[in-house]
């Protein structure tokens, strides 16, 4: 049966808040709230809308040791070896609630909720011989103990060919849409399994992780994570997943940022309504907490402005993040700019026009006929660069500064400092 996922998610890039960057594993309820709050504050009337609670949730002992994650960790499940919220780190979800109290403070807020796992089912689950929900089989029945995370060990991958594996991801993502899960970000994707070779080994449990939640009675987007994604999967990752990461994890170091153009161009084909190749979560503000180097972001201001301009001429998904709360007004300034922000949510077919050593030159059609154009001096001088109007039937046309609100008068030709950028609209 050929799998079609709903046409009613993710339409536009989905933009929202993530608690990685800043608090790392040991997220709590009382910082993601205040996250949610300063959403609902300061960035919903720009378009901002999903706050997501990143991984390790389930653990009572998360950020307690030194190290992301503690191996062999104890986390909460239910008599199903489904994980649940830990109580000492989300106390609304005592008394069995899961996230569903979080949920709906959220939903109240005019916002939407999503949440972070791991590729499989729990080792704790497959030790324990714990019921799959529905079923008359137990986890190690259905558990892949090969198939395990390099980076975080908690989950065996689901062995998609044995009686009861659909079934557990069914049960899961039902548990999901009862607390009023909108997002759902699943780890351990690609290039990450101990014993397979293949970088995408994970590709039977993302159509099961699919059509569990076409089948869960709540629209859910799918982000798949980590990458980088490998372009030869392109097909299944867009029939079956929302977004999906084309990088490792990304942070506020030039390097990583250059190395973006390339992912872009290679990515740009791929990119429409429902499918989104994710350039990874916006490093902004204050970051590091939960890693013990709390920090403003190293970028510079041009390099901000120049990672904000490259995800929205490619129309990547834009997750910030950095703590909301201590957003400087600089930071804020970038994060509600509706006419940078309508590059991304509004533009069409983005593609490279032009590429040399220190320069990339982006375009994306806009709404009422005109181009967004974008350029970006990679190299570690302020630089000169022609832009070629001519040769893009636009000489003449007027341009307006989107990061600025202003005319350019001399649009044949860009001054950009080291590492800087432009996003213009022409018309």
């Amino acid at each position: 049966m050929i799998f079609q996922k709903s046409r009613n998610v993710a339409q536009t890039p989905p933009m929202g808040w993530n608690s990685w960057d800043c608090f790392a594993a040991n997220v709590t309820e009382e910082q993601l709230m205040a996250n949610a709050r300063y959403v609902r504050d300061h960035l919903k009337a720009h378009g901002w809308q999903y706050v997501v609670c990143d991984i390790q949730w389930s653990e009572p002992l998360a950020g307690t040791e030194e190290g992301e994650y503690r191996p062999f960790a104890a986390l909460c499940l239910d008599e199903y070896g489904r994980q649940i919220p830990a109580e000492n780190r989300f106390p609304s979800s005592a008394g069995g609630k899961g996230f569903g109290p979080i949920a709906d403070e959220i939903h109240a807020m005019g916002l939407k909720f999503g949440i972070h796992i791991m590729r499989g089912i729990p080792r704790q689950a497959v030790h324990a011989h714990l019921p799959v929900l529905g079923t008359g089989v137990t986890a190690d029945k259905i558990a892949s103990p090969f198939s395990i995370s390099k980076w975080n060990g908690d989950m065996y991958g689901v062995d998609a060919s044995r009686p009861g594996a659909q079934a557990y991801y069914d049960s899961i993502f039902r548990l999901y849409a009862e607390w009023g899960v909108d997002f759902v970000k699943v780890d351990d994707i690609c290039n990450t399994n101990l014993y397979v070779d293949n970088p995408y080994s994970a590709a039977k449990e993302v159509e099961m992780i699919a059509k569990a939640i076409a089948g869960c009675g709540r629209e859910m987007a799918l982000s798949l994570s980590p990458g980088p994604a490998v372009i030869e999967e392109a097909w299944h990752l867009k029939t079956y997943a929302n977004m999906w990461r084309m990088t490792d994890d990304f942070w506020d170091k030039w390097e990583p940022l250059k190395q973006m153009f390339f992912r872009c161009e290679l990515w740009q084909a791929h990119v429409g309504p429902g499918s989104w190749p994710d350039c990874d979560m916006l490093p902004l503000g204050k970051i590091g907490i939960g890693f013990r180097s709390p920090r403003m972001t190293n970028f510079t201001k041009d390099e901000q402005r120049t990672m904000l301009t490259l995800w929205c001429v490619f129309r990547s998904p834009l997750m910030v993040g950095g703590d909301l709360p201590q957003n400087d007004d600089w930071t804020l300034s970038l994060l509600t700019n509706d006419e940078v922000i309508a590059v991304n949510q509004q533009g069409a077919n983005p593609r490279q026009l032009d590429k040399t050593d220190d320069f990339r030159l982006w375009a994306s059609d806009a709404p009422d006929g005109g181009l967004y154009l974008a350029g970006f001096n990679l190299s570690e001088e302020e630089k000169t660069f022609a832009v070629p109007l001519s040769a893009l039937g636009l000489e003449g046309a007027s341009v307006r500064d989107l990061w600025t609100h202003e005319p350019v008068a001399s649009p044949a030709e860009a001054a950009l400092p080291a590492h800087g950028s432009f996003l213009w609209k022409l018309k």
